[in-house]
C-alpha cells in the first residue's frame, strides 16, 4: 500500500520529500513531474481518427461549464517535431476552440514506445 505524504513544514521538508520515491511505490525513481504549460492552439494537431468521436453536444455543455468554472485539468498532447499532437482531452480542446481562446492549458507526455 502506497503511503500517504503529510506536508512538511520544516526546512528540512523539500530535502526530504526530493528523496521520497516520485509514485510511492518504495522504488527510486528520478522522473521529473509533469508540467503544466499554455500552448497555442493552432500548434495542436488533432488526428483524424479521434476526431470522428466528437460529440457537439458534449462539447457545447463544457463550453459552458468552462465559462462557469473554467477548465479544470489540462489536456495531454505529445510533442511531433514543431507541433504537438492531442492524446488527450479532444472535448476541451474543442469547447475552448468554440469560446475563441488562442491558448489552452496542456500537460506534455511522452509518447509510448
Amino acid at each position: 500500500m502506497p503511503r500517504s505524504r503529510a506536508p512538511v513544514h520544516c526546512a528540512r521538508g523539500a530535502a526530504l520529500r526530493e528523496s521520497w520515491p516520485a509514485c510511492g511505490t518504495g522504488r527510486e525513481d528520478t522522473t521529473p513531474l509533469l508540467e503544466n504549460r499554455d500552448l497555442a492552439i493552432a500548434d495542436i494537431y488533432v488526428p483524424a481518427k479521434r476526431r470522428r468521436t466528437l460529440d457537439p453536444a458534449a462539447v457545447a455543455a463544457l463550453a459552458e461549464s468552462i465559462l462557469e468554472e473554467g477548465m479544470r485539468s489540462p489536456i495531454l498532447v505529445r510533442e511531433d517535431g514543431a507541433r504537438y499532437v492531442l492524446v488527450d482531452g479532444l472535448h476541451r480542446l474543442e469547447a475552448c476552440k468554440a469560446l475563441g481562446e488562442e491558448v489552452i492549458a496542456c500537460t506534455p507526455v511522452q509518447a509510448r514506445s
